[in-house]
């Protein structure tokens, strides 16, 4: 039953869920972008000349039904948000020079866009985040990544603002990526997917947001790689947004990091269930290498004090050594759970191409060598965030950040937050960084006279 249905997800039509339910609409062949929103009120889809799909309850096999690898590739085709489609006839150009199209980008909504569009927020996900920010997600069942943050009176407060999150390009929750069929084989794009940088991945969104009508963002904010992609919004777009919060985040990739990333793309591609990046034809995945990368990873997103007081020596289950390689430790038990619950959400290749973005940014490098030629002429207002504990995006690259903004007269305040938990903790609650957020937005929003609860449009 899983070949079959994966073979007709592959190679049979392609659906558009417009909704977070799990309805779609058949879509055939796009010549001009297609849009579908359940949020944005007034049209905005056949105001842009663009067509709008309609809900269809229970077209194609419910993603439920089937186990987690196929509800995987269910979202790469048919995600549970809103997608849009750029045709093959408007290709994005990236970095590398190379192209991609057709382009699609799945994202969601929340909150209500007001009548001059001034109250949009984009959240920019990290690494292994997506487009699920604040509502369940449809294969693990688990809440937003972000809910602590995000929704009606948190500190981005959906009663207020718009909130948009789109998958990043190269993501496999519905937007472009190795998983998406290569529309000159019929087959997954594996391996002969472009590489790409976090610039494309913003260019991609730029798409995204000219289609919803937004001129100028409210706020663009992202933690860790999202704050990566936070910072090519305000060197990319001057003009475009307002506010920005880059957190935990830095303007470079260091060796160090690299290193990290290094170690995961090995681990995945020594998994002989990697098949060369053409594990999708051959029916399996290399969970093994992707588990092991993940297991690594998460090492560096905890500080030393938080894994030691939560695990220590302690030992799993158990009273005594058992004298084998079982997990006989906590700690050793956490991180197996964490790498084989990873495998069931997320590409194995996504996971190469992404960090090797990641490695590929540096802002300072890409200006000439001189990090405040990045930042000159940008009108918005930014707050830096970092974290005591983080050791992964130390305070002293947000801190290149906020000196480089200083050197071209920017607005720039940073805060440095007292916390235990390591890099993780932007996702965790941190009362004190949520204050920061909810004040920092808050005075924004009222300096631009937007209303504490939009007037619908």
């Amino acid at each position: 039953r899983l070949a079959a249905t994966l073979n007709k997800s592959l190679n049979g039509p392609s659906h558009i869920r417009t909704d977070r339910l799990g309805s779609a609409a058949s879509l055939g062949r796009a010549t001009k972008p297609v849009f579908s929103s359940t949020r944005v009120t007034g049209g905005v889809g056949s105001a842009q000349g663009m067509a709008t799909f309609s809900a269809e309850p229970g077209r194609g096999d419910s993603p439920s039904a089937q186990p987690k690898a196929g509800q995987r590739l269910f979202e790469v085709h048919s995600p549970s948000s809103s997608l849009i489609v750029f045709p093959e006839d408007a290709p994005l150009r990236l970095e590398s020079g190379q192209l991609i199209a057709p382009l699609s980008i799945a994202y969601q909504t929340y909150g209500t866009l007001n009548a001059d569009k001034s109250n949009a927020i984009l959240i920019c996900h990290a690494l292994t985040g997506d487009q699920h920010v604040a509502n369940v997600h449809p294969i693990t069942g688990k809440s937003g990544w972000w809910e602590t943050l995000v929704g009606p009176g948190k500190p981005v407060d959906t009663d207020r603002f718009f909130v948009i999150c789109p998958n990043i390009l190269g993501g496999c929750m519905g937007s472009t990526g190795p998983a998406s069929l290569n529309p000159k084989t019929g087959k997954p794009y594996g391996v002969d997917f472009p590489v790409i940088t976090i610039g494309d991945m913003v260019d991609a969104q730029v798409r995204l947001v000219d289609h919803l009508g937004i001129d100028v963002l409210f706020s663009v904010i992202g933690g860790s790689m999202g704050g990566m992609q936070v910072l090519e919004w305000v060197t990319r777009q001057k003009h475009r947004v307002a506010t920005a919060i880059p957190i935990a985040t830095a303007p470079w990739h260091s060796a160090q990091n690299i290193a990290f990333h290094e170690v995961g793309r090995q681990a995945v591609m020594a998994d002989p269930a990697w098949c060369g990046g053409n594990y999708y034809e051959a029916g399996v995945v290399p969970k093994n290498g992707l588990a092991v990368a993940r297991m690594a990873a998460h090492i560096t997103y905890l500080s030393e004090k938080a894994l030691q007081g939560k695990f220590g020596r302690n030992l799993q289950d158990r009273t005594a050594r058992s004298f084998s390689f079982d997990a006989d430790f906590k700690i050793e038990s956490y991180l197996r759970h964490q790498g084989s619950t990873f495998v069931d959400r997320f590409d194995a290749n996504s996971y190469l191409y992404i960090t090797r973005a990641m490695d590929y940014f540096d802002l300072e490098g890409a200006h000439g060598g001189k990090l405040a030629n990045a930042f000159a002429g940008t009108t918005a207002e930014i707050c830096v965030v970092s974290f005591t504990s983080d050791w992964l995006y130390p305070t002293r690259d947000s801190k290149a950040i906020v000196k480089a903004l200083n050197a071209v007269a920017a607005n720039v305040s940073f805060v440095e937050i007292e916390s235990d938990k390591g890099h993780d903790a932007f996702l965790l609650d941190e009362p004190e960084f949520h204050a920061t957020a909810r004040g920092f937005l808050s005075a924004a929003a009222a300096k631009r006279g937007l209303a504490q609860t939009p007037e619908a449009r």
